[in-house]
């Protein structure tokens, strides 16, 4: 028996609930933002176009900064806070997140959501790439040319929701993949 499956015996007897994203937390939708917004320094911001080409499943660290100005009628992210891409031109990239895990609020803008929670956002951040997800976005998601999933629809999605501790345990296992792969990678590359 794996520690994840002595965890949810444990913690969880009945399974693991599932419930949906606008019951777990709070989905902000974001606004404006233009890349001619960005300056060389001020506060840290998250373009939804990055989150596609330059982020990760998680970061600590902005690659874009905006005024205070600008910041001020911007979404506001929390350390802990996922932000989710509303639109893509493909069903792939919709949908893709990135978890703030670092220690000051940031902002983003149009075409991503804020989702405010109180749950581990690396395992919110993971769970948004699985096949069980894409499933769902699928059904959700409208247009041709440009797919767009919006914040009111993507509190319908259901996840798991097991316990922290859980979560936690699923997170550490992942992070551990996520490193080896990255090693395995420039290996193959050197």
């Amino acid at each position: 028996m794996s520690r994840i499956d002595e965890l949810i015996a444990e913690l969880c007897p009945e399974g693991v609930e599932y419930r949906p994203l606008g019951e777990i937390g709070e989905l902000v939708r974001g606004n404006g933002m233009p890349k001619t917004d960005f300056t060389e320094s001020g506060v840290g911001a998250i373009h939804y176009g990055q989150i596609y080409t330059y982020y990760g499943t998680w970061t600590t660290e902005t690659r874009s900064f905006v005024s205070p100005e600008t910041a001020a009628r911007l979404a506001k992210v929390d350390p802990g806070d996922v932000i989710i891409t509303n639109t893509s031109e493909n069903l792939e990239d919709v949908g893709k997140a990135v978890a703030w895990l670092g220690d000051k609020q940031i902002v983003t803008g149009g075409h991503a959501t804020v989702f405010k929670h109180s749950q581990d956002a690396k395992f919110i951040a993971y769970w948004l790439q699985t096949p069980e997800f894409f499933a769902q976005k699928r059904k959700l998601a409208s247009g041709t040319k440009v797919i767009d999933v919006s914040a009111k629809s993507l509190e319908k999605v259901e996840m798991p929701v097991p316990p922290l501790d859980v979560q936690r345990e699923i997170v550490r296992i992942l992070d551990l993949f996520t490193t080896l792969e990255a090693e395995l990678e420039a290996e193959l590359e050197a």
